[in-house]
């Protein structure tokens, strides 16, 4: 290429318009509004999404009730969760304050029986058996007893505060016979043991009992959120009531006993309101009556109020008053034992009535149907020898052809008002195997 080319090349390219420099990416963004706050989202040039707020119009109280709830309520409440759960709440919030409370006495108790300045070598035994000996005996016996637990989860919490106060107590009076500090803290902390698996092992089925959505995991840190929260509250308080009314052991013996009172209150409103959807010997013989007399089944927020917390053993007339789990040869002889099993051969239970009370044994792989076909047998048999209707000269008989007729639109609306029937939580008590 000669120098003539080169400079009509250099001058083309000069006459040409200057290329724009590429236009920089535009941003991506849009506002939402939602329950009067607008928020700004924004993809970033390098992919990342940014989220601002740009309008909050709530009232400041509205924005702290909202704060407290998305803290200490699980996602989505009050929808996420089964009815009854803001006054299970309430009051475990208080049980929480006042425990804390009252356990702020009981170590000032304890720090005022125990200044007696023992020797090492006792301080040492006293530790161990305080702390670790004691408690650990009672949480080993307390462990024995879970199936209990599972069956009447209510009872055992309302017991395992029961116990907490009672080792509470004994520590708060601990400085009225300081011969016997070793003593009363012992027992005091292995009734506290005790509590405390008690209180963990039933936990779990009454969280399971609110969840509604698969939301266990978020009910279980929030109620665990506010019973901490609650429980500092507690200690705050209990350390004000430490150094003025209850600096004195006359003014811990007024307070103490009040405290304790309003404590088990709280746990036993918390339990009421909690609508356990296992089926239980108690559980299943209301469901029954309720059926019997009423012709609808109950739901499990239904019954929560009717449960008796206290004793729950008792015998439900309208339900043919049912016993589960008598051992075997105490309900049967040995040589009728094929002829009672013989009236039902397809089912899974065997049933004997009594003068009193009709016992129902289950066979060990028994589930929750199971046992609800064998308490209508023995309800409807009860009532066709009250109403004297007899068409058969064995009622368990005709009581079978009974259930069978009602069973399966039974068992569907059982199960659509959120009752767990693949299994029957009845303790510890005895079944058998053929």
């Amino acid at each position: 290429m000669n120098l003539s080319e080169i400079i009509k090349m250099l001058q083309k390219k000069s006459n040409d318009p200057p290329q724009s420099p590429a236009p920089a990416p535009v941003p991506v963004y849009w506002v939402e509004t939602s329950d009067s706050v607008s928020h700004h989202f924004q993809f970033e040039p390098d992919g990342q999404l940014s989220v601002k707020r740009v309008d909050d119009a709530r009232p400041a109280s509205r924005r702290m009730v909202e704060s407290f709830l998305n803290k200490f309520f699980p996602s989505g409440y009050p929808y996420s969760v089964n009815e009854g759960y803001l006054r299970y709440t309430q009051f475990r919030a208080l049980q929480h304050f006042s425990s804390a409370t009252l356990s702020v006495l009981s170590t000032q108790s304890l720090l005022f029986a125990a200044g007696l300045r023992p020797t090492p070598a006792q301080a040492t035994a006293v530790s161990w058996i305080l702390k670790d000996g004691m408690q650990h005996v009672g949480k080993l016996i307390c462990s024995n007893l879970g199936a209990r637990m599972d069956s009447e989860p209510k009872c055992w919490r309302i017991l395992a505060d029961v116990l907490y106060d009672l080792g509470t107590g004994l520590e708060v009076i601990s400085p009225l016979c300081p011969h016997l500090f070793l003593e009363m803290a012992g027992l005091g902390n292995f009734a506290k043991g005790m509590a405390v698996v008690a209180a963990r092992a039933t936990r779990l089925p009454i969280y399971s009992s609110f969840a509604k959505e698969g939301n266990l995991s978020d009910l279980f840190a929030k109620g665990e959120a506010i019973s901490t929260l609650f429980n500092v509250l507690g200690i705050g308080a209990g350390i004000q009531l430490a150094s003025t009314v209850c600096s004195s052991m006359q003014g811990k013996l007024v307070v103490g006993p009040l405290l304790s009172l309003f404590h088990i209150y709280c746990v036993t409103e918390e339990m009421r309101a909690t609508p356990v959807n296992t089926l239980n010997p108690q559980r299943t013989a209301m469901i029954v009556a309720d059926f019997l007399k009423r012709g609808r089944i109950p739901s499990p927020a239904d019954l929560r109020y009717q449960e008796d917390l206290l004793f729950p053993g008792r015998l439900i007339e309208e339900a043919g008053s049912v016993k589960v789990g008598r051992p075997l040869h105490n309900v049967v002889k040995p040589s009728q034992l094929h002829q009672v099993k013989e009236k039902f051969p397809e089912e899974k239970f065997i049933l004997n009535r009594g003068t009193k009370w009709t016992d129902m044994i289950l066979e060990r792989n028994a589930t929750g149907e199971d046992a609800l076909k064998g308490w209508l047998v023995a309800a409807y048999a009860a009532e066709i020898e009250k109403t004297l209707l007899k068409t058969s000269s064995d009622p368990l008989e005709e009581a079978y052809e009974r259930m069978v007729n009602v069973f399966s639109p039974f068992l569907s609306e059982l199960q659509a008002k959120g009752w767990h029937t693949d299994r029957f939580l009845d303790g510890t008590g005895c079944r058998f195997a053929l």
